[in-house]
C-alpha cells in the first residue's frame, strides 16, 4: 500500500507539471504496466482529480480544471486566499518569491474551476495595491499564460510595445521568465526573427498559447538571468554608472543581482558597482539600502546629484549644508 501511495503522488506529481502525458511514456516513468497506470488514474479520479484520457495508439492523459477543488484540504475561501495572496507575491510586493509564486500560482489555477476563478479576478479588479517603489506592474494571468508556456513548450503570440512606442505582434518559442529589478522578462526564441530575444512582460498584451510545440534551442548563455543582464548592459542609457563601495563583495552582489548591475572585486576590500540607468534616483535608493561608505566614479551628473540630495536631507533635519 505504501508503494501504491507513493506511486499516485508522483503520478500526480507528474500529471501537474506537464501539459500533456502520453500513456506509454508515462508508465514508463513510473515503472508499472499501462494497465495499472489506468487503475492509478481511477484511483485519483475517486478523490476527486479531474484526469482527462484519450484512447487509441497515441493516447495519453491530462490533469484538467474541474467543477471543484481536489482534496488538499482547502475550502474555496482558503483556496481563493492563497491565489489571491501568490498573485501578489508574484507581482513583487515580496522580494525574492516571485519566481516560486508564478509557478506555485500556475498549478493552482490549473485546477482551480471557473466559479473561483472569477472571485480571484473580481478581488483583483477592485482592490489597489500600494507597493513601494513604483515600478512597472504586470497581471499575473499573463505571468501564468508565459510560464504555463513555458513549462509546456509551446509557442506563444503577442502583441509588444517597443522602447521606442512601436507596436508588433510576436510569434516566440518561450524559454524562461526572469524576475530582475522591479520587471519581469521573458525569454524567448523570436520564431519570425530567428533570434534569441527578451521582452518586458509589462509591455506585453494578449498572451495566448497557439498550440504548436516545439523542441527547446540551446540558450547562448549561462542561464536566462545571465542572459537578460547580458542584453540590459548593451542598452542604450542615459548614464554608464561606476560607484565604488566599502562594503562586503557578496552583499553589493546581492544589489547587483537585484539592479541589474555587475560588480568587481577590489585589492583594497571595496568593491566596484557598474549599473546603465536612465535615473539617477534608482541608484541613489540602492546606494542608501546598502549603508557605506562610496565613492562616485562616473558619471559627474550622479555626484552632483547626491550631494543636492545630502543637502535637502541636511536642511530637512535643521542642520545647514555644508559650503
Amino acid at each position: 500500500m505504501a508503494n501504491t501511495s507513493a506511486r499516485m503522488l508522483q503520478l500526480l506529481s507528474l500529471l501537474q507539471t506537464h501539459r500533456y502525458w502520453p500513456g506509454g511514456e508515462l508508465a514508463e516513468r513510473l515503472e508499472v504496466s499501462e494497465r495499472t497506470l489506468r487503475r492509478d488514474v481511477d484511483r485519483l479520479r475517486d478523490l476527486g482529480y479531474p484526469v482527462d484520457a484519450s484512447r487509441g495508439v497515441a493516447g495519453g492523459y491530462q490533469l484538467r480544471s474541474g467543477g471543484a477543488m481536489p482534496p488538499l484540504l482547502l475550502d474555496d475561501e482558503e483556496a481563493v486566499a492563497i491565489a489571491v495572496g501568490l498573485r501578489t507575491a508574484a507581482g513583487g510586493a515580496v522580494d525574492g518569491i516571485e519566481e516560486t509564486s508564478v509557478r506555485a500560482l500556475t498549478k493552482v489555477i490549473q485546477v482551480m474551476p471557473p466559479r473561483l476563478r472569477r472571485r480571484v479576478d473580481a478581488l483583483r479588479s477592485f482592490t489597489v495595491p500600494a507597493v513601494f517603489g513604483g515600478g512597472p506592474t504586470v497581471d499575473a494571468v499573463a505571468l501564468t499564460v508565459l510560464a504555463q508556456a513555458c513549462r509546456d513548450d509551446e509557442r506563444l503570440r503577442f502583441d509588444y510595445t517597443a522602447r521606442d512606442g512601436s507596436r508588433t505582434t510576436r510569434l516566440v518559442e518561450p524559454h524562461r521568465l526572469v524576475s530582475l529589478g522591479r520587471r519581469w522578462y521573458l525569454v524567448a526564441w523570436d520564431a519570425e526573427r530567428h533570434g534569441w530575444r527578451t521582452f518586458r512582460v509589462d509591455r506585453l498584451a494578449e498572451p495566448a498559447v497557439t498550440g504548436a510545440t516545439f523542441r527547446q534551442r540551446e540558450l547562448p548563455a549561462a542561464d536566462a538571468a545571465e542572459f537578460v543582464r547580458e542584453r540590459l548592459s548593451s542598452l542604450p542609457t542615459r548614464y554608464r554608472v561606476e560607484v565604488r563601495v566599502q562594503a562586503p563583495l557578496a552583499e553589493v552582489e546581492r544589489l547587483a543581482r537585484y539592479a541589474g548591475g555587475t560588480v568587481e572585486a577590489g585589492a583594497d576590500g571595496s568593491c566596484l558597482l557598474r549599473m546603465n540607468v536612465d535615473e539617477l534616483e534608482w541608484v541613489a535608493f540602492m546606494l542608501a539600502s546598502l549603508a557605506a561608505e562610496a565613492e562616485v566614479v562616473e558619471p559627474p551628473e550622479l555626484a552632483d546629484f547626491l550631494r543636492a540630495t545630502g543637502e535637502r536631507f541636511l536642511r530637512a533635519a535643521g542642520a545647514q549644508a555644508p559650503r
